[in-house]
């Protein structure tokens, strides 16, 4: 583990060069991001905070960047919805290799609205809106079979079927921009982070911080 290392070479970050908001910024790396074939470019690290203050962290999608805020779908029964349902606040983190680039994103989570949920949902394929109705996420299961069970029981029911309902339990969350970190990976390990923060007249402020 010592031994490994890695030379950031592949681009420089100057503030001149930063658009005026971190919607705006974080929509130009994202496209970014897919234009380099990246891996699951939308995906990030949300990080949350459990009853007993334990931080978990896990990769999931987000699927709208809109109105100073991201917006990330998943089953309200999961550890996630339910850590956020107690404590409203989260971080976002992309990590972007191929570009040698991360986001944080913090600030604070609301619920998308059921017309906003059943929207996204319509357009989802087939097979995951029948998942959505299987998987009681995070509980624990005998075997991968009680899962195909129930899944073939769903199939069967909405054989047929043109339109799939949405879950109760299935919907989105919001991360509200609080602030906003860019890292750009620069040489010597002196790389280039530039944080949005919200100023006194709600428009945005730039600050370069310490590599």
């Amino acid at each position: 583990m010592h031994s490994i290392r890695t030379d950031y070479v592949k681009g420089e970050m100057r503030m001149q060069d930063l658009l005026s908001t971190p919607e705006q910024q974080l929509s130009v790396w994202l496209d970014d991001a897919i234009k380099s074939d990246a891996l699951d470019a939308n995906a990030f690290c949300l990080s949350t905070v459990n009853a007993e203050g334990c931080p978990t962290g896990r990769i999931v999608l987000v699927k709208e960047i809109k109105g100073e805020s991201l917006v990330f779908y998943t089953n309200k029964s999961s550890s996630k919805a339910q850590d956020l349902m107690l404590n409203p606040r989260a971080a976002a983190t992309f990590y972007w290799p191929e570009l040698e680039r991360q986001v944080c994103v913090r600030g604070n989570v609301s619920v998308v609205s059921d017309k906003e949920n059943d929207e996204y949902f319509a357009t989802r394929p087939r097979e995951s809106q029948l998942g959505a109705w299987v998987s009681d996420q995070s509980k624990t299961m005998e075997s991968r079979e009680t899962l195909e069970k129930a899944l073939k029981k769903v199939e069967e029911k909405y054989s047929g079927a043109d339109k799939i309902d949405r879950p109760p339990h299935w919907g989105g969350f919001r991360i509200e921009f609080e602030s906003v970190e860019f890292w750009q990976g620069r040489a010597s390990r002196l790389h280039d982070r530039v944080v949005y923060t919200k100023d006194g007249n709600g428009g945005w402020g730039k600050s370069l911080l310490q590599p």
